[in-house]
């Protein structure tokens, strides 16, 4: 019999009722975001569950294929203050943290006067983050991970809850600045975007190109959110799912054993890709209407999670190995 890993223990009927009151809300959420965008079922899971764990995630996909239209539904459902940021290469910090004006009073004294910047949303999207230069994608570092910033030695705390959805184009790179792994490791998960499927590509032609376009619907406040964010961080966990973490995560990184790690793998992921794991399962249980996840939540969650925390070498690139291709092969390990 398996043993549970709990964290901030609570009554089996207590976790029950919260988990049937939250699934009741994922549903509602769900409901609201398949009203506006059509396939992609899987997405829209892996996004949520990002979201739901309280984290960021990276939208990797060719134009057109509605990122924005879901960050932009995703705030709408889910009651979050949103703001979008355009990246460019002329873009600077201060655009998107804010600066400090010197303001002078009818008396004549002047004073600085903090004008904060859109990164003060509760959800943030960071369109083709990859074109701004590295200056300005490190301004994110701070609030992605210690959800404040400084400006002018002041530190300035953001709103809670707070999430960045950042997107990028994976074809065109000319002009692009390649994201540092330090801020790769921010992102709870990537997420590839494909086309979609014949039977949803037919029902955006019929549903966007009339005289109405389906709007989405508030179904949620911030506040309810957070609670289920604390909701995930309190469900068990099952001692076999820790273990098949551990083994994964692990067995990604050079040096530990593994023959084809050592072979295609030029650095690996790090204790930020075991936590992100662990809350991702447990979000995904949830969504799927369980009360604690399994060792298919890891496997399902294995390569948005791993895949932009490891680096192949330069043999593997050559030989046409990919990323997803030695994740797929460590997940038959667990």
């Amino acid at each position: 019999m398996s043993v549970m890993v709990k964290e901030n223990p609570i009554s089996e009927t207590d976790m029950i009722a919260e988990a049937e009151k939250a699934l009741a809300d994922i549903s509602r959420i769900r409901d609201g975001v398949g009203r506006v965008i059509f396939g992609q079922e899987s997405v829209v899971e892996r996004t949520l569950v990002a979201l739901l764990a309280g984290g960021h995630a990276l939208l990797v996909g060719v134009p057109g294929l509605a990122k924005t239209k879901l960050v932009e539904t995703l705030g709408i459902v889910l009651g979050l203050d949103s703001r979008r940021i355009q990246f460019t290469p002329d873009l600077m910090p201060s655009d998107i943290l804010g600066s400090e004006v010197m303001e002078q009073d009818e008396t004549g004294k002047r004073s600085f006067r903090f004008i904060a910047g859109p990164i003060f949303a509760q959800l943030l999207m960071a369109d083709e983050i990859n074109r701004a230069s590295p200056r300005t994608q490190s301004a994110l570092l701070q609030a992605m991970q210690e959800y404040h910033v400084t400006i002018a030695g002041a530190r300035h705390d953001l709103p809670a809850p707070f999430h960045v959805l950042a997107t990028q184009n994976p074809l065109e790179q000319e002009g692009t600045y390649p994201l540092p792994e330090a801020q790769l490791d921010r992102f709870l998960m990537q997420v590839d975007i494909l086309y979609p499927d014949i039977e949803a590509e037919r029902r955006i032609l019929l549903e966007t190109t009339g005289i109405e376009d389906a709007k989405a619907q508030n179904v949620l406040q911030p506040v309810r959110l957070k609670e289920i964010q604390t909701l995930i961080r309190r469900m068990p966990v099952p001692e076999s799912v820790v273990e098949a973490i551990l083994t994964l995560v692990r067995s990604a990184r050079p040096g530990q054993g593994n023959a084809e790690t050592d072979k295609h793998v030029a650095w690996g992921p790090g204790p930020r890709a075991s936590q992100a794991l662990m809350l991702c399962t447990r979000a995904r249980a949830l969504y799927d209407g369980r009360l604690a996840p399994s060792i298919d939540d890891v496997r399902a969650l294995a390569e948005p999670v791993l895949q932009h925390r490891m680096a192949l070498t330069f043999a593997a690139r050559a030989e046409g190995t990919g990323v997803r291709d030695v994740v797929g092969k460590l997940v038959k390990g667990i």
